[in-house]
């Protein structure tokens, strides 16, 4: 059996749950390597994935005898055969986050389940540290983002517009990865102040301030990085957000490291914001892998602590509404004494021609 499913029975005992029934795509993906339609079943003694003859021929080329796992086509699934599924099992685990209250009901009565239990997003915290495949496939797609970033430097002239750019990086992804790992934002002189701003028909002008948020898919896992850059010159009203900005996002960097508190980093930051006039107004960053924005998350909010070969983003930024943006953003990987800048593109300032 692969090691995440021998790891995942071994919390299942843990926990005394029987059965489990794994719904979220992500995780069975996370589990199996399986990226189709599908529900996982983990039973008393056997690993069940059901899916339908669309799928079949490709779940079976993804499988190997090793996986454990037996397939079926949900057409030749019989009533008793779903009864007969978690037989004996007094209590079933499931996915609460992913599961309405009709599905809930159905798994009740369609596997005649006596106890359906909450796990808790159990899968999802094992998820936050990665294993050396997952960080080198993480390390693939920062790698590839820092070379399109190289490339985009080269390819923004005053006249073109933010989608166009924006365009330019997406089509540089196709080529190269899975795709994107999020909608790319492009924002230009005033609409870099709105952090989640959508590329548009404004065009690039002489002095100004462009701030881009990219990301791709390398392998099912994500990179994610923001820089700040501009046309021409730096503007000397714009040198002191930025300059705050920088040191904020390297004193981070040097500050993540195995137990360091996300609550305690995130307040480090605010605080120096706010001794200079300005807010933090979101996350300080969050983790990164099968999905661009998982667990851990690096806020005030949060009480999560730090963990060796978890990978999260850095990512400070200031926005003054109707003027300007600063965001500067890394993934790095956390190490027992330190952390590792994935990302790695150029951060001090950034003047194009």
């Amino acid at each position: 059996m692969n090691a995440k499913l021998q790891w995942l029975r071994n919390k299942m005992s843990s926990l005394d749950l029987q059965g489990l029934i794994i719904s979220n795509p992500i995780n069975i993906r996370y589990l199996t390597n399986i990226d189709a339609e599908g529900t996982l079943l983990l039973t008393r003694k056997e690993n069940i994935y059901i899916t339908d003859g669309r799928y079949i021929e490709y779940v079976h080329s993804i499988l190997t005898l090793f996986d454990e796992i037996i397939v079926y086509d949900i057409n030749d699934i019989s009533k008793d055969d779903y009864e007969n599924f978690f037989l004996f099992c007094e209590n079933v685990g499931f996915e609460e986050y992913d599961v309405s209250y009709a599905k809930y009901k159905e798994y009740i009565r369609k596997y005649r389940i006596n106890n359906l239990v909450e796990t808790e997003h159990m899968i999802e915290k094992q998820r936050m540290i990665k294993d050396e495949e997952e960080i080198s496939n993480i390390k693939k797609a920062c790698e590839i983002t820092d070379n399109c970033f190289s490339y985009i430097l080269t390819y923004i002239k005053p006249g073109m517009t933010e989608k166009q750019i924006a365009n330019e990086i997406e089509e540089y992804y196709r080529q190269r990865t899975d795709g994107l790992a999020f909608e790319t934002i492009v924002a230009s002189g005033e609409n870099t102040s709105k952090p989640h701003a959508v590329p548009t028909d404004r065009v690039i002008q002489k002095q100004d301030i462009i701030t881009i948020d990219m990301g791709c898919k390398y392998q099912g896992y994500c990179s994610d990085m923001t820089r700040t850059i501009f046309v021409g010159s730096v503007p000397e009203y714009i040198k002191p957000v930025y300059d705050l900005v920088l040191k904020n996002q390297k004193q981070t960097e040097e500050q993540m490291k195995d137990g360091e508190s996300t609550r305690l980093l995130t307040k480090m930051v605010e605080n120096d914001f706010k001794l200079n006039g300005y807010d933090l107004i979101h996350s300080l960053g969050h983790g990164v892998g099968m999905e661009i924005h998982e667990a851990p998350y690096i806020s005030y909010k949060s009480d999560a602590c730090l963990k060796e070969n978890m990978v999260v983003t850095n990512e400070p930024g200031i926005y003054l509404p109707g003027k300007f943006g600063i965001r500067i953003e890394d993934t790095v990987q956390i190490t027992k004494f330190g952390c590792i800048n994935l990302t790695n593109s150029e951060k001090n300032y950034i003047v194009i021609e």
